[in-house]
């Protein structure tokens, strides 16, 4: 394992102003995040944050597969099989105190970045991605959220932009794990720009090339770039997959139960040769009943959260569900003894007590003793 996150700075052409360039270096994990790229990543931003000569951030994954297929759930499987619940607990606050301090960094962030998802950009990828003022999908890019088949729920601001997207599609993202191409993920507005692949250093090229001391809007001038690029590749955008069921998800993803919305999720007629809408079916069925619960509660009922509010109720949600055990037992059955077979808690979403799911969002910390109660704070100079 690798580790790693690379960090470079490109000097622009017409001026001595500078281009971030991150490339999260953790390949043969498909660029997981351990603790200490997060921690690398984090202390890496805030100093180009402040470096006036830093024009803007370019954040790439390393090699062909992903942008980044998630957080290290390999070292918390460990920890919380070889730990006490306070050790368990130690470590998932520190772990998901820094992975959250750095999503809602780049949400924030005072300088466009241009997130380059091709490849895998699932879980904690899409923490990373999501917060970006320029998210670039291509042709090889996958998006979803998918810890419903681990026994998780979609955090890394998942209860902030899963709810933002258009009405029930956030919640049929989060209960099934499905995956979304480029072509999807543009018309729901996970994405913002289309590239091919094989485009990316040409795009870095152009951007060195932009002159941005004569440009009032930093932003403007990547988003007309990326817009141009886009215009003169239309043809090649996949086909999407979540679109031709649209307006039948969203109408069973209106129902005001979880089990009334399973059901009519279940009863969308799946087209001809469909795999993509059998597969998402698949995975609702065999996931994690509790995910399923606290999904469908983030979308329905906080919605109205400010983004520091969400990251604070994950933090805590994230913690209790390291030791619950329902992640543990995801995580071996899917990642480590690979069966496929978890045995989780409740047999299915029915059966699931309510009192529990309850106890999963009370926090764990007074507010004013919250590891994220800063956020939203403290400025930099």
């Amino acid at each position: 394992m690798t580790d790693s996150v690379k960090f470079e700075e490109l000097i622009c052409t017409n001026s001595d102003c500078r281009i971030g360039v991150v490339t999260l270096d953790n390949p043969s994990s498909l660029n997981a995040l351990t603790y200490n790229m997060l921690q690398l990543l984090k202390n890496q931003l805030e100093r180009w944050q402040v470096d006036h000569s830093i024009v803007c951030v370019f954040l790439q994954g390393g090699g062909e597969k992903a942008f980044c297929a998630g957080g290290d759930v390999r070292t918390m499987y460990h920890v919380m099989s070889n730990e006490n619940n306070a050790d368990i607990e130690k470590f998932c606050t520190s772990y998901f105190t820094l992975e959250y301090q750095c999503d809602y960094l780049i949400h924030t962030f005072r300088k466009p970045i241009i997130a380059w998802g091709n490849g895998i950009v699932m879980g904690g990828g899409m923490g990373l991605f999501m917060g970006a003022s320029h998210r670039v999908v291509t042709e090889n890019s996958r998006l979803a959220m998918p810890e419903v088949t681990i026994g998780l729920y979609p955090d890394v601001g998942g209860t902030w932009f899963l709810s933002r997207l258009e009405p029930g599609i956030g919640l049929f993202l989060g209960l099934t794990g499905a995956s979304v191409n480029a072509n999807d993920a543009i018309t729901i507005k996970m994405a913002d720009h289309f590239a091919l692949s094989k485009q990316k250093l040409m795009l870095l090229d152009q951007l060195m090339q932009l002159d941005w001391l004569a440009s009032l809007d930093h932003r403007e001038s990547i988003t007309m770039l990326l817009d141009s690029i886009s215009r003169k590749i239309s043809g090649d955008m996949p086909q999407g997959h979540l679109m031709p069921y649209f307006s039948q998800i969203q109408r069973a993803c209106s129902e005001s139960e979880l089990g009334a919305v399973v059901e009519k999720i279940h009863a969308i007629e799946v087209g001809s040769d469909d795999k993509w809408l059998s597969k998402a079916k698949g995975a609702l069925q065999a996931g994690s009943p509790i995910t399923a619960h606290i999904c469908f509660r983030q979308v329905t009922q906080y919605q109205s959260l400010s983004l520091e509010e969400c990251f604070r109720l994950e933090l805590s949600l994230s913690v209790r569900s390291s030791t619950l055990g329902e992640f543990k037992e995801g995580v071996r059955a899917r990642l480590i003894d690979k069966d496929g077979q978890p045995n989780w808690k409740f047999d299915s979403i029915m059966a699931v007590d309510s009192s529990l799911i309850d106890q999963l969002f009370m926090s764990l910390w007074p507010v004013d003793r919250h590891p994220l109660a800063q956020l939203g704070l403290v400025t930099a100079n």
